[in-house]
């Protein structure tokens, strides 16, 4: 009887634990690597972008010839 007191009693005492809140993130340096890889990443998405202007253009003009 005595352990199914204890048991939810000590669970309840280790859930109200008053340690210190978590502090909110502050801003970071920004690591050159990681700048590289972004400005990288930025690059290709603008490449990316030209590609598929120049492949929809190809197509209309491959639909018009067809015509």
């Amino acid at each position: 009887m005595m352990k199914r007191i204890l048991i939810p009693l000590a669970l309840i005492v280790a859930a109200c634990d008053p340690g210190t809140p978590p502090q909110p993130e502050t801003g970071r340096e920004p690591n050159p690597a990681f700048e590289a890889q972004i400005q990288a990443v930025e690059k290709a998405r603008a490449v990316e972008g030209q590609v598929m202007d120049a492949a929809e253009a190809q197509r209309k003009q491959m639909d018009e010839t067809e015509q």
